[in-house]
């Protein structure tokens, strides 16, 4: 059976290494690539065909009748979004550094976008058809391992994400019995959004989106050994389980 990858935020540095990675393991892939605006696919080796989105709710809806007038069924789908800092705004150290704008932002961007790309592909999910979902998390947002604090906003969108996400897998247990859940965390990826906080890395654990996109990968070729359906997995780029 062909398998059929859509991604979200395919602009992303992880995104275009891991449809690299597609390519080299799947190469009869079909893949359905949606980003804010055309993406350069000439180097990844195979064939993908995008969409442009703003993913505000209206567009996504033309994506989700797009899928289903041309009957794309995903088996595979990895929603590649996340944001840190903008301008002259940063996380926050102590309580006195909470902004609403801010907070807003990061909300929408890491909390609200990922559960509406979910919610797009919803209609074209079936109890007969095998499918992985997996969204881009934080070990930040992992409640029993915050121990070092700061960070509200940014730790407050990826937990409202990991519940939004283990609320959306009960429902899809009943809905789509062969769609699995993922909420994975990169690890320091040397991309813009750890640009700032590079310094303070451990050697050897600022990772290269190639390196990521390899693990994430290979991680999804088995989703039945990381998560029971109706139970999303919370996992590092080793595949380790993180506490929520």
């Amino acid at each position: 059976m062909t398998n059929t990858y859509i991604i979200f935020g395919a602009s992303s540095e992880i995104a275009n290494a891991y449809l690299k990675e597609i390519a080299k393991h799947d190469p009869q892939a079909m893949v359905f690539c949606v980003s804010r605006s055309c993406i350069d696919t000439s180097a990844v080796g195979i064939a993908v065909e995008q969409f442009v989105c703003d993913y505000s709710k209206a567009r996504l809806s033309e994506l989700t009748n797009l899928l289903k007038e041309r009957a794309i069924y995903p088996t595979q789908v990895v929603i590649f979004n996340g944001q840190l800092h903008y301008a002259q705004s940063m996380p926050e150290k102590k309580l006195d550094d909470i902004d609403e704008h801010y907070f807003n932002t990061l909300l929408n961007t890491n909390t609200l976008t990922p559960i509406l790309c979910l919610q797009a592909i919803a209609p074209l999910l079936s109890h007969k058809i095998p499918c992985t979902i997996t969204a881009l998390s934080a070990r930040v947002g992992s409640i029993t391992d915050n121990n070092l604090g700061g960070w509200y906003s940014y730790r407050a969108s990826k937990a409202a994400l990991n519940m939004l996400f283990k609320t959306a897998a009960i429902e899809l247990q009943r809905r789509a019995k062969q769609t699995r859940l993922i909420l994975f965390h990169p690890g320091t990826t040397d991309t813009n959004l750890s640009k700032p906080f590079q310094t303070n890395v451990p050697a050897g654990k600022l990772f290269t989106p190639e390196f990521v996109a390899s693990q994430l990968y290979t991680l999804l070729q088995q989703p039945e050994q990381l998560t029971e359906v109706g139970q999303p997995a919370y996992i590092d780029w080793q595949g380790e389980h993180i506490h929520w």
